[in-house]
């Protein structure tokens, strides 16, 4: 007697392996993974959703399956058919199919789940001869010819091979950054040297995938980032829909994918589709994987000579319901995936996941991109404006950071006065929480309508970003003459020209008013006494602090301002003090500064903590001291404080460091600090510091991205300092 095994097609074959890799407590439960309903089934299978009925209706018919309507997690209120296999199919399964799906193990990054990838052995043979030989590949094709499915099959491929696969995908707002994060994990340099350094392993693949979604912005610095990667020792696979808005410098091995050849391709379609019909329709669509997917038997064959963008107008966009097309048009016009739950039109998502336009990533969706550039080529300027400006009125009425991104990204591109206006007003507050979005959102706008508002903004973020060539396009632009040499002054001091940053911060101290000069006097003393690496302060330059601080006239500015400043320097003569043991001067200061905060400021505090500190024998202070500033760090929970003081316990404990101290470092690593304080920037750049110190092994790389923090706080100094003793090998 045959076995059960037997009397299963292939397809039938492949849903039980499928369906056996969830575990049977999802056949009661309320939600459900969007694996399990049948566009999910059908978009991990490689298939045609038509594919899936036949064989799951036989498989139910034999018991081996079961079917039910269920909530999809991320899928929309309404309830949706869902497959679940039955004990007998489970049993079956085990003992027929011992072999497992690849799973995403030893790939670091978003990539995509694994499908089942038809027709492309030679391809992927031809990927994997070409990055084991050394070389980086940039792979091309049309959207939706599979170029993504394609390259995490070779990433499973070479993973099986022992390689290390860093995956980044990229949308509008991606920056060199964001990159170093997915390839790296949180807390990752951000500085191309620094990540290149980071990942520099042999046998490490770096794929960036979506490469044609990144905006202009941010283009050059990721030109630069792909230029280093690609001349270390690890390969990079860049996947991109011509043309490549990237700049590179090295050789590139170029792959233009074509579609599937027609054996391959007629292996998408039901098995009850006769093989003329699938023959013609493969053919017809030039063996494109998506538009076969997106074909319907009920539409009959496409003709022969139509190409598959205008395919996709004409037949698949033109069937969607009035639903199904407001859900598309609000999915292309968002700059990023949504979830189901943010959409102010979500009744059309089960068409368009049915009809196969979707595709989905941790519980976001978007249309498939050749869908959504079809889609929006169809708008004329007018539409697209509206559309924006619709969308931006939806945002506005949601709270959070998400919501201010995505609005002020469609109010960026509405073209309308008013929204320039709102964006000059609210764009500070995009940029603390994403200020790579927020340079976006200030190209945008500065392309529709010049604004010397946000001209001043986008140079802004750019210094704050330590984006030299970015800031220099915009100051370039900026009429005023104060503003442009304050921004002139900066950018020579990001560029390491130290003598013209003195002599244009000169020019302006003359120029300004007697409160901003004494302004810009106060921040000039403190940019210069943070200005190093720690250890104590030398004597002579000591005393030129306190001179300088000595000739400053706070008495042309408002009493609040003058009470800010008066700290800030007392706080500066105070450590001063501390560094050349002057306990009259330290006590001087220090009741100067208690008599300026609340009385139960943490502020407070970390000067008690400088104080106990600073007296050390053989450059160490006493073990009660570092016993006393272990309970306080354990205490406190306000981030920036915090790491002041392990970063002034750091300092005084000499050169063993306990492990208290090395674990309490490596957990604040993980706070994301402001760029837009200068005094928050200089504690990033020092926390990089001591990250290298405290972490040998990777003190490379972590020293190269704390030169280039001390160059974004404009600390010239510091930077040289650091590149000196990295070059000394200290």
């Amino acid at each position: 007697m045959p076995c059960l095994r037997d009397m299963l097609t292939h397809s039938q074959a492949r849903l039980l392996a499928r369906l056996a890799e969830f575990g049977d407590h999802l056949e009661t439960a309320w939600d459900v993974p969007r694996e399990l309903s049948l566009p999910g089934l059908a978009e991990s299978l490689g298939l045609v959703r038509s594919a899936l009925h036949q064989p799951l209706s036989e498989l139910e018919t034999q018991g081996l399956i079961s079917t039910r309507t269920a909530h999809v997690i991320g899928g929309g209120s309404r309830k949706r058919t869902v497959v679940h296999i039955s004990k007998k199919g489970r049993v079956l399964i085990d003992k027929e199919t011992p072999t497992s799906r690849t799973s995403s193990s030893g790939i670091i990054g978003p990539a995509p789940d694994p499908t089942e990838v038809h027709g492309r052995l030679s391809e992927i043979k031809q990927l994997s001869e070409a990055i084991s030989n050394g070389n980086s590949v940039i792979l091309s094709g049309l959207p939706g010819i599979g170029k993504s499915t394609l390259a995490r099959a070779l990433a499973s491929h070479l993973g099986s091979l022992r390689w290390k696969i860093r995956w980044a995908n990229c949308s509008v707002n991606t920056d060199v950054k964001a990159i170093g994060n997915m390839w790296l994990g949180n807390s990752a340099p951000s500085s191309p040297e620094a990540i290149v350094e980071s990942t520099r392993v042999k046998k490490t693949l770096l794929v960036l995938d979506e490469v044609q979604e990144l905006h202009p912005r941010h283009s050059s610095s990721i030109s630069n980032l792909i230029s280093k990667a690609s001349s270390s020792i690890c390969s990079v696979l860049l996947v991109v829909r011509a043309p490549n808005p990237l700049d590179l410098d090295g050789e590139f091995v170029e792959i233009r994918l074509q579609g599937l050849d027609l054996e391959s391709a007629k292996l998408l379609f039901s098995e009850d589709i006769d093989n003329e019909t699938a023959t013609v329709v493969s053919e017809s669509l030039g063996g494109h994987p998506l538009a076969i997917r997106l074909w319907s038997p009920d539409e009959g064959v496409p003709e022969k000579s139509e190409a598959v963008l205008r395919y996709v107008e004409k037949t698949v966009i033109k069937r969607l319901s009035e639903d199904g097309t407001c859900s598309l048009d609000e999915l292309s016009l968002s700059p990023l995936p949504l979830h189901v739950e943010e959409m102010a039109s979500d009744a059309g998502i089960n068409e368009l996941d049915d009809s196969a336009i979707l595709k989905w990533s941790n519980g976001l969706t978007e249309p498939h991109h050749l869908v959504r550039n079809v889609r929006r080529a169809s708008w004329d300027d007018q539409k697209t404006s509206r559309l924006h400006k619709d969308a931006a009125m939806t945002w506005s009425l949601l709270e959070g950071h998400r919501a201010r991104k995505l609005e002020a990204h469609h109010r960026s591109m509405s073209g309308k006065e008013e929204d320039i206006q709102w964006i000059e007003s609210n764009i500070q507050q995009i940029a603390l929480s994403d200020s790579a979005s927020a340079a976006v959102v200030l190209e945008n706008a500065l392309e529709s309508k010049e604004s010397q508002i946000l001209r001043e903004e986008a140079a802004t973020i750019a210094l704050d970003r330590g984006e030299r060539i970015e800031a220099g396009i915009h100051i370039e632009k900026i009429n005023e003459v104060l503003p442009r040499k304050i921004f002139e002054s900066r950018l020579a001091r990001l560029n390491g020209n130290q003598t013209l940053a003195e002599k244009l911060e000169a020019e302006v101290i003359t120029l300004s008013e007697p409160s901003q000069r004494a302004k810009m006097e106060v921040s000039s003393i403190i940019r210069r006494f943070d200005d190093r690496l720690p250890g104590r302060l030398g004597n002579s330059e000591s005393d030129k602090i306190l001179q300088i601080i000595s000739q400053v006239d706070l008495g042309a500015i408002s009493n609040d301002e003058r009470e800010s400043a008066t700290l800030s320097l007392e706080l500066v003569k105070y450590s001063i003090a501390l560094s050349d043991s002057n306990i009259q001067e330290a006590s001087k200061s220090r009741a100067e500064i208690e008599s300026r905060l609340a009385r139960d400021d943490n502020f407070l505090d970390i000067l008690d903590l400088k104080a106990r500190l600073s007296s050390r024998v053989n450059g160490a202070s006493s073990n009660s001291s570092i016993s006393w500033s272990k309970d306080f760090i354990s205490s406190l929970d306000e981030p920036v404080t915090r790491i002041l003081a392990i970063h002034s316990t750091l300092e005084a404990v000499g050169k063993e460091f306990p492990n208290w101290l090395i674990e309490a470092h490596r957990e604040s690593c993980g706070y994301p600090l402001r760029e837009d304080v200068p005094s928050i920037r200089r504690l990033s750049a020092h926390r990089w510091y001591w990250r290298g110190l405290l972490d040998p092994v990777n003190r490379m790389s972590h020293w190269t991205e704390a030169i280039s923090r001390f160059r974004a706080a404009e600390c010239i100094n510091a930077a040289n300092q650091l590149v000196t003793k990295m070059a000394k090998g200290s």
